[in-house]
C-alpha cells in the first residue's frame, strides 16, 4: 500500500473509490466540458459552484477530472467536517483537508490542484430561489490566495443535483419555526459553530416518484484559466480580489448557462431515457 503523506491522503484509495462508485456513476451519467483547462500539472485552484446538500456530484467532479488528466484534487473542506470523528478520518484518506489558509499554502507548495468552493457551507444549505445561485457573501480569502502564489483559477460549474430535489422548507423558515424557538432556549443558536443558522440543512423532497431524488445526468463545465500573475503583489488589496472574484464568479455563472441549456435538450438526461435508446439502438 502507498504510504500516506503528512496529512494522512491515500493516493491509492482514490484508485478504489473510483471502482466502488462505478455503479452509482453509470446512474448519473456525468458529462464533462472543457477539461483541457485543467493544467495536467504544477499548482491550480479549482473554483465552482456547491449544490445542495453537497454530496451527490462532489465525488462524480473528482472522479471526472482523476480519469480524464489523472490528477486528484485535494479539496479544501468546511471546519465542521473536520469536527466529526470517522467522517474527517474519511475525508483525509482521500485527499480533503481543513480549509485554512496555512492547508491551501501547504498543497500549492507542493504542486497540488486544489478544489474550492467559494460559497462553503452557506451555499450547500440552499434557500428557496436560490437553485444554482453563488452564495458567496463577502468571501475573497480564496482569490487572495491564489494571488499570492501566482496560481491560475480555472473556473467550474455543475448542474444536475438541483434538479433533483424541491425545497420544502429552508433555514430562514426553520429558524422562525418552534425548533428555531427551542434552538434558542437551549442556547444552540449562541454557539459559534451555529453561525446564525448557517449551517441548518433546508427540508427537501426529492422531484421523482414517492419524493425520492429524481436522478439525472450531472453536467460539468471547466472554463479557461483566469491568470493572477498580473495581480501580483495585490493579495492584500481588496479592490484586487474582489475584481478576480467578479471574473471568477462570472465565469461560474457563464458555465451553468450553457450547461442548462445542453441539460434541456439531453434526449438520455435521465437513466430511463439513456436505457430506452441503448434498447432501441441494438433492436434497430
Amino acid at each position: 500500500m502507498t504510504q500516506a503523506d503528512d496529512t494522512g491522503f491515500h493516493p491509492e484509495l482514490i484508485a478504489d473509490l473510483d471502482r466502488a462508485l462505478a455503479p452509482f456513476k453509470r446512474l448519473l451519467s456525468p458529462v464533462s466540458f472543457g477539461l483541457e483547462h485543467v493544467p495536467r500539472e504544477g499548482a491550480v485552484l479549482l473554483a465552482g459552484n456547491h449544490t445542495i446538500y453537497g454530496l451527490i456530484d462532489i465525488p462524480m467532479l473528482g472522479l471526472e477530472i482523476y480519469e480524464q488528466t489523472g490528477r486528484v484534487v485535494r479539496g479544501l473542506g468546511d471546519h465542521n467536517h473536520f469536527e466529526l470523528p470517522v467522517w474527517r478520518e474519511l475525508l483525509t484518506r482521500i485527499g480533503a483537508v481543513r480549509g485554512t489558509r496555512d492547508n491551501c499554502r501547504r498543497l500549492f507548495a507542493d504542486g497540488e490542484a486544489v478544489l474550492v468552493f467559494p460559497g462553503g457551507g452557506r451555499e450547500v444549505m440552499k434557500h428557496k430561489g436560490e437553485k444554482y445561485k453563488l452564495v458567496w457573501k463577502e468571501r475573497i480569502g480564496f482569490a487572495s490566495l491564489a494571488i499570492e502564489h501566482g496560481v491560475p483559477i480555472v473556473p467550474f460549474a455543475s448542474v444536475g443535483v438541483e434538479d433533483m430535489f424541491e425545497i420544502l422548507l429552508d433555514a430562514d423558515e426553520i429558524l422562525h419555526s418552534p425548533l428555531g424557538k427551542l434552538a434558542d432556549a437551549l442556547g444552540i443558536s449562541d454557539q459559534p459553530w451555529f453561525r446564525h443558522g448557517e449551517i441548518i440543512p433546508p427540508l427537501a423532497r426529492g422531484t421523482g416518484p414517492a419524493g425520492l431524488p429524481r436522478l439525472q445526468r450531472q453536467y460539468f463545465d471547466f472554463s479557461a484559466p483566469i491568470d493572477t500573475t498580473r495581480f501580483a503583489g495585490l493579495h492584500q488589496d481588496r479592490a484586487a480580489c474582489f475584481a478576480l472574484r467578479g471574473e471568477v464568479q462570472t465565469a461560474i455563472q457563464a458555465g451553468i448557462a450553457r450547461l442548462s441549456e445542453v441539460r434541456d435538450a439531453d434526449p438520455e438526461r435521465y437513466p430511463v431515457q439513456r436505457a430506452l435508446r441503448r434498447l432501441a439502438s441494438k433492436l434497430g
